[in-house]
């Protein structure tokens, strides 16, 4: 184990996650593959090991801080590029049944490899438009925790993956330090989804000190009919008060 593994499995244990050999192996695994496939296809712009290891690792595993993941039994990861947050959490609570859902077809590829590879079992990789695949009745109103990591603007991801939430789950969106100024702009969008704001969360990341907001949203009932509209229409019209 090297420097950073040490370090990464330090800090998680200080926040109360466990790593064993194993999940260090797949972590490791998952960097290298990371880096060889950002060669032909932009995953990332952080490569460098100890970068990647914080900033993308430790920051998509800050949600389990302040969350009982071991409660979660389905999860939905909306726009997970190359598979912030879904893959690290799914390493580490390895009982969730992930879905993780990209609008573009080569990051469904790298992501098919990369569970392949990585043996992770109860991972669907679906390839489409949120607002497109929340029409469907496989995936409306159906997930336990819906998760979002630098996507779009509160406003516009409320409409993007409220839908996915069942009544009572949890949509948390994760930002930058940031991401307090959305959240204002974001209260019509939570009336219309049925989302209540239920908490937040600063932290910043060691080593960078870089800060992070993570917003709980509880799903109150379930997804109106109208919503979400057509793919394009949240992020060019976000139902935000004029």
């Amino acid at each position: 184990m090297d420097t950073i593994q040490t370090q990464f499995q330090e800090l998680l244990a200080s926040n109360g996650l466990q790593l064993n050999e194993r999940q260090l192996e797949q972590f490791d695994a998952y960097f290298r593959i990371l880096v060889e496939w950002n060669v032909k296809m932009n995953l990332t712009g952080i490569t460098e090991r100890d970068q990647v290891y914080i900033k993308h690792f430790y920051d998509s595993l800050t949600l389990a801080f302040f969350m009982p993941m071991e409660a979660v039994r389905a999860m939905a990861d909306i726009g997970s590029g190359a598979g912030f947050p879904g893959i690290p959490l799914k390493i580490v609570f390895p009982h969730l049944q992930l879905t993780i859902v990209d609008s573009l077809q080569k990051r469904i590829h790298f992501l098919e490899h990369l569970t392949s590879e990585l043996s992770l079992s109860d991972v669907s990789c679906v390839h489409g438009r949120a607002e497109d695949v929340a029409r469907s009745a496989q995936h409306r109103d159906r997930y336990d925790l819906v998760t979002a990591r630098a996507v779009a603007r509160l406003a516009v991801l409320n409409e993007l993956c409220l839908p996915f939430v069942c009544q009572n789950g949890m949509f948390v969106a994760m930002k930058g330090s940031g991401g307090e100024e959305e959240l204002a702009e974001a209260d019509l969008s939570l009336q219309q989804l049925h989302g209540k704001l239920e908490r937040k969360e600063r932290l910043s990341l060691p080593v960078e000190d870089a800060g992070r907001t993570l917003f709980f949203i509880r799903k109150t009932a379930s997804t109106p009919a109208k919503y979400p509209r057509k793919a394009g229409m949240p992020a060019k019209e976000p139902l935000v008060r004029k």
